[in-house]
């Protein structure tokens, strides 16, 4: 897959949801570094204020691998609902993948975008 096609099903992804009304403001910006590499960042703003940070650098090239992410849900006064992530921990926790909620660290698989903004639909908006 090209990182072109994997940015327009990106861009799919948050129009559907933006079409659906729980997404009211985006912005997204993908660094190329190759046809199949590259930096993708965005924020999205929910119909409640709150907002989702993420971010993936990701090869496309064979298997897609996600050599880094961050996808950081955050209240409106900028708390902290929970964040997956790859960053590397100390003391090392165990795993790599990993899920910051409820002041714990949890091992997570590695979420697609739209797992995210399901997650965040189902679990925090749909009770509007």
């Amino acid at each position: 897959m090209l990182l072109k096609d994997y940015q327009n099903d990106i861009i799919r992804t948050i129009q559907k949801y933006v079409d659906e009304g729980w997404i009211t403001a985006f912005n997204f910006s993908v660094d190329y570094r190759t046809d199949y590499l590259g930096f993708i960042q965005g924020n999205l703003d929910f119909i409640d204020n709150s907002s989702l940070f993420f971010k993936e650098y990701i090869d496309l090239q064979g298997s897609p691998s996600k050599i880094s992410y961050s996808f950081h849900y955050q209240d409106h006064h900028n708390n902290l609902i929970f964040r997956y992530d790859n960053a590397k921990h100390k003391p090392d926790l165990g795993y790599l993948h990993h899920k910051h909620i409820n002041n714990e660290i949890i091992a997570s698989t590695i979420p697609t975008l739209e797992q995210v903004l399901m997650e965040i639909i189902q679990n925090y908006l749909i009770k509007l």
